[in-house]
């Protein structure tokens, strides 16, 4: 993996373990970066190697050499691995080099993070359009249509009372639940159109609870219990 023979990769592990069991920082630590381990060759004996934490494989991977490389890319490595956990990281008193390196590496790790949360709002985005049941829909609107007609009311008068009474058994937010979906397709480039047409049968639809409860409120309107 490194291009090195195993004898000089190991040579080179004992000299980074050495420096930093030196090193008078506290956050850095020699069990952060390699652990000690064997293993069994071809013949059946046992030699030593290492396991290697990803700071480790960060390092071994980091072309610089010398102590000061070692305890630069120590640092670098900590500081990262810090900064992945929280966002508020104070680089004050670190070199103008390294602040700019963990500058670099914080916008790469920003741009992925936004390249993934765009790919999980298009995933939801494509379940929610994919799962539409035409037939289920259908059988939806016919039940309502009946308890229109049975209750002398109109169509989008019993529409919209089925979905009060969904919100008054599940506590559903249907709007809301409508809103960030339509944000969710603007922010992924949806057309007007398609933004327009999403509408709250596609949250229902898309949420398997709030199908069977919503199939059943409806047929109770349907056959006059709830009107």
């Amino acid at each position: 993996m490194t291009g090195k023979r195993h004898d000089h990769l190991l040579r080179d592990i004992d000299g980074y373990c050495e420096i930093l069991m030196n090193s008078t920082d506290p956050k850095i630590g020699v069990s952060d970066f390699f652990e000690a381990s064997t293993y069994q060759d071809g013949t059946g004996r046992t030699l030593r190697g290492y396991d290697l934490t990803r700071k480790g494989c960060d390092m071994v991977a980091n072309k610089m050499t010398g102590e000061k490389g070692v305890l630069f890319t120590a640092t670098y490595v900590t500081k990262f691995d810090e900064m992945e956990k929280s966002q508020s990281l104070d680089l004050t008193g670190l070199s103008p080099q390294l602040q700019l390196l963990i500058a670099m590496e914080h916008r790469q790790l920003q741009i992925e993070q936004r390249q993934q949360q765009t790919e999980s709002q298009l995933t939801t985005i494509k379940e929610t359009f994919l799962q539409r049941d035409d037939n289920w829909r259908q059988k939806i609107n016919g039940l309502l249509n009946g308890a229109a007609r049975s209750s002398d009311m109109d169509h989008k008068e019993v529409r919209n009372m089925s979905y009060q009474i969904l919100k008054d058994r599940t506590n559903c937010k249907l709007e809301t639940r409508l809103e960030n979906l339509r944000k969710r397709l603007s922010d992924s480039g949806a057309t007007k159109t398609r933004i327009a047409d999403a509408n709250k049968l596609d949250i229902i639809e898309s949420d398997k609870m709030l199908k069977e409860i919503y199939t059943t409120i409806v047929k109770e309107l349907s056959i006059g219990t709830l009107v």
